[in-house]
């Protein structure tokens, strides 16, 4: 069996804002009965500097929309976000659309039928007989699963794959309430618009990475610490402080099992592209993994330029890391989402 190399990769974001605009023209309005001081301390110490949103709180407020109303939206303002990253992605990758085998689409912020995986196929000209895969409600971890399932295809049928995550949270605000909870106020301050688009290919190419392991570890005993409920408005985010603590219970077995399988350690990993969840998410996995703060750059920058977009995010660390004047030879992804889950993959120049 062979292996299968990413080849292209492609992202696409709709318009930023400044944090602070973001906070001074909207939340704090969003926010302005007893926790308003809360929630600008938590704005404010979110390691975001700018973020983007397709339907931006400057614009129009949709917090008071129906769930039926925002899904409805949704497919509009994806697939133009979608086919940039996709297009991008198949150009570096030199991989014509109906050349494709397999088309994997993660997406937890929106939900249609016929979904944006069929009319990407349709738009963009891919195969009649593209077999395709759509993951749901993973939320930010599942850009991993879904390379994990691109490249066990590419390595099984010796044809091109590609996966896309996009993601819509600005289409999840929830309404105005002065009693608004902790987490409610988090998600707000941190979460971001993008898509992220990766091509698999079975032959090697110039600065390429080889998908040579994937690896999981879910604690179902903390599976409330994240949730991500669908109401009557939208979907609710729920996030405990204690993610972290269990972030620091089990990321640190996870890399050591993930890399000594493929007779490497940490030291052996020259680039890293953590899912920045939020500032604390960097500083634990920061800590238990012993990494310098250079090692950590990628995902604080990507965190304070886009915010955390869900599932495209490691995506975007990983871009981040390939445009380097000296691009690493050997990177791990590593994301987390609700489980709590925690998925790992190694990357290594062929």
């Amino acid at each position: 069996m062979g292996r299968a190399i990413i080849a292209g990769v492609g992202t696409a974001r709709p318009p930023s804002a400044a944090q602070s605009e973001l906070w001074e023209s909207f939340f704090s309005g969003h926010y302005a009965g007893g926790r308003r001081g809360l929630a600008e301390r938590i704005f404010a110490n979110s390691g975001v500097r700018t973020r983007q949103a397709a339907v931006s709180p400057l614009l129009e407020d949709i917090s008071g929309w129906s769930t039926e109303r925002r899904m409805r939206r949704y497919q509009v303002e994806a697939m133009p976000l979608a086919k940039e990253a996709v297009g991008r992605a198949l150009t570096e990758a030199g991989i014509a659309a109906d050349e494709l085998g397999l088309l994997v689409v993660c997406s937890c912020t929106g939900y249609a039928t016929p979904g944006i995986d069929i009319l990407l196929a349709r738009d963009l000209g891919m195969a009649a007989s593209l077999q395709r895969l759509f993951v749901g409600h993973m939320g930010c971890y599942a850009a991993l699963p879904g390379l994990g399932t691109a490249a066990d295809f590419v390595a099984a049928r010796g044809r091109p794959a590609l996966l896309l995550c996009a993601e819509l949270t600005s289409l999840h605000i929830q309404p105005s309430d002065p009693r608004a909870d902790i987490q409610q106020i988090v998600s707000h301050a941190l979460f971001s618009d993008a898509a992220a688009a990766v091509v698999l290919t079975p032959e090697a190419t110039p600065g390429g990475y080889a998908v040579s392991d994937v690896t999981a570890l879910t604690d179902t005993t903390t599976a409330g610490h994240m949730t991500w409920d669908v109401t009557d408005l939208g979907f609710r985010m729920g996030l405990s402080a204690q993610v972290p603590n269990v972030l620091s219970a089990h990321v640190r077995v996870m890399v050591d099992d993930l890399l000594a399988r493929n007779g490497l350690t940490i030291g052996d990993v020259d680039g890293w592209a953590v899912h920045p969840g939020g500032p604390k998410i960097l500083d634990v996995v920061q800590e238990r993994l012993g990494l310098a703060g250079e090692a950590m750059a990628a995902s604080r920058e990507v965190l304070a330029a886009y915010g955390n977009c869900s599932s495209p995010t490691v995506l975007l660390v990983l871009d981040e890391l390939r445009r380097r004047p000296v691009p690493p030879r050997r990177v791990v992804l590593l994301a987390f989402g609700p489980g709590l889950t925690l998925y790992g993959v190694l990357l290594e120049t062929p």
